[in-house]
């Protein structure tokens, strides 16, 4: 019972939807139809990330304090093999939203001489899991997809990061990442003071960057909900179409956004229709395959490398996709 509280009430929030929903209807909005339904979800979805992004913001930026560059190569070059890329995939959880904000690290801990497949481990899993999405996930589509999600993240993170350290690709980075060499900088001992004001300054910049995504994010979840019909999404998205999977991939890759702006949409689809695997492969495209991710990472590898990048984060996000969508019916019946 206590577990139902925190999932319903304190992730959920379902009496803010409830609290919306009585506003609006007080003011003589019908929130049944399709236009005061999507209003009631574009509000209540929009005020409930915003708690969260907020409160996880601060939370995991008072974490990161304790984790700046220079000790994080550090604690990464005390590792090898596959369990580096374990470590590297585990970082990445308590590093910034976006796949753009992550590729600087990427850049840094490449320089700094770490084994490329490490790297990209640690770029892999930055934006497409993070403590934050976990919560979200959870406070949206419930523990069992949450974790689920967090899990497979790490998985693709974990082995992308393996295969292109089998290939050997160094030389493929750009030569002045290569070349730039690493500093061994001491970071200033920060006051429990100094690490709070640092988790507030991280507040205000991303939630001053995000936000416009996740009003972008819930206004096409809100339309999803509520005006397109749930039939047509099951035949685009569902299980009569057997390339689901790869349609949700090749539409996710254009956008820019983070999961805090991909998982309304992705609540609208799922609710509409669109089946579990295909809404995991959407979220994981749009977050670590984004088109402008891709045009910064170019600055800073060759194309051969961009190229396998691309082709093991697809092949990996398609196979979880279509495995997950078979097994379906027994993660929504499991009980944990």
């Amino acid at each position: 019972m206590l577990w139902d509280f925190i999932q319903n009430q304190v992730l959920g929030m379902q009496w803010l939807r409830q609290a919306t929903g009585n506003l609006l209807s007080s003011l003589g909005i019908d929130i049944g139809g399709k236009s005061g339904g999507s209003l009631h979800f574009f509000l209540y979805d929009v005020i409930k990330i915003t708690l969260l992004l907020c409160a996880l913001i601060f939370l995991i930026s008072y974490i990161q304090s304790f984790f700046p560059p220079e000790k994080s190569r550090r604690i990464l070059g005390r590792f090898h093999g596959l369990s580096a890329n374990m470590i590297a995939a585990l970082l990445g959880t308590v590093t910034p939203f976006c796949s753009c904000s992550s590729i600087p690290l990427f850049i840094g801990f490449t320089s700094a001489g770490l084994p490329l497949g490490v790297t990209f481990s640690f770029l892999i899993s930055s934006p497409m899991v993070d403590l934050g999405s976990l919560v979200l996930l959870m406070s949206i589509f419930g523990t069992r997809i949450a974790v689920i999600y967090v899990l497979v993240g790490l998985v693709i993170a974990v082995a992308g990061g393996a295969v292109i350290e089998r290939l050997h690709m160094e030389e493929e980075v750009e030569q002045y990442i290569r070349m730039a060499g690493s500093t061994d900088l001491n970071s200033p001992s920060l006051t429990v003071r100094d690490r709070l004001q640092y988790a507030y300054d991280q507040v205000v910049s991303t939630f001053r960057k995000v936000f416009p995504y996740i009003l972008a994010g819930v206004g096409i979840g809100a339309l999803i909900h509520n005006w397109i019909p749930a039939a047509w999404i099951g035949t685009v998205l569902g299980s009569g179409n057997p390339f689901s999977v790869v349609l949700a991939v090749l539409a996710g890759t254009p956008m820019y956004a983070d999961i805090f702006g991909t998982i309304p949409v992705a609540e609208a689809l799922f609710a509409k229709g669109a089946e579990l695997g295909t809404v995991l492969a959407f979220m994981m495209a749009v977050t670590t395959l984004s088109l402008p991710s891709l045009i910064m990472l170019r600055k800073a590898v060759k194309p051969r490398l961009l190229t396998v990048f691309i082709l093991v984060c697809v092949i990996g996000i398609i196979l979880v996709g279509y495995c997950f969508n078979l097994m379906q019916p027994l993660i929504l019946s499991a009980q944990f």
